[in-house]
């Protein structure tokens, strides 16, 4: 039996949690192959509400802590969405055009500069972490080629809040 690693959010500074929803996933259920890369690759509905006053903008990503690298693997980073989005209808993930406002998605690892879903080798189930980070700013300095660790950097130091949702899917 092997350990899973811990989840990412476990290590850094705590920060109020607030409610995130989907019509299309349930957390700790296994993730449809629509959200799959081998399936429909399309990112899944997100809504969230009772996030901290003060919130001036939000990020979305996307995270699997079980992929074999010694830093997981980013699948979705969408940020700089307005202060007043509150949901993100399934698909969004796959453009820019896509996003409210001035919003745009960085590169993942994959590399896509979009949403890319599931893609774990054979083996156990890996989970695909969720979250929605309310912000303390506006808009992150950051590029659509910044790396993911570096927007990770600044998602923990303009965090107000965050909102997890986590599902999980093996390789078919």
């Amino acid at each position: 039996m092997s350990v899973r690693p811990p989840l990412p959010y476990e290590f850094l500074p705590q920060v109020p949690s607030f409610e995130l929803t989907s019509r299309d996933l349930k957390d700790g259920a296994e993730l449809p192959d629509t959200f799959a890369y081998g399936g429909g690759n399309q990112s899944p509905h997100l809504a969230w509400s009772g996030f901290p006053a003060g919130t001036r903008g939000f990020a979305v990503t996307c995270f699997d802590p079980d992929a074999p690298t010694a830093s997981g693997w980013w699948h979705w980073l969408a940020v700089n969405l307005p202060a007043d989005t509150t949901e993100l209808a399934r698909g969004a993930g796959s453009s820019d055009a896509s996003l409210p406002g001035e919003a745009f998605h960085v590169r993942n690892d994959f590399p896509g500069h979009k949403y890319d879903g599931a893609a774990p080798p054979p083996g156990p189930a890996h989970r695909y972490v969720f979250a929605v980070h309310a912000l303390d700013v506006p808009a992150l300095d950051v590029t659509p080629d910044t790396p993911a660790g570096v927007v990770g950097f600044n998602l923990t130091f303009h965090a107000l809040g965050r909102a997890l949702l986590t599902a999980e899917y093996a390789a078919r």
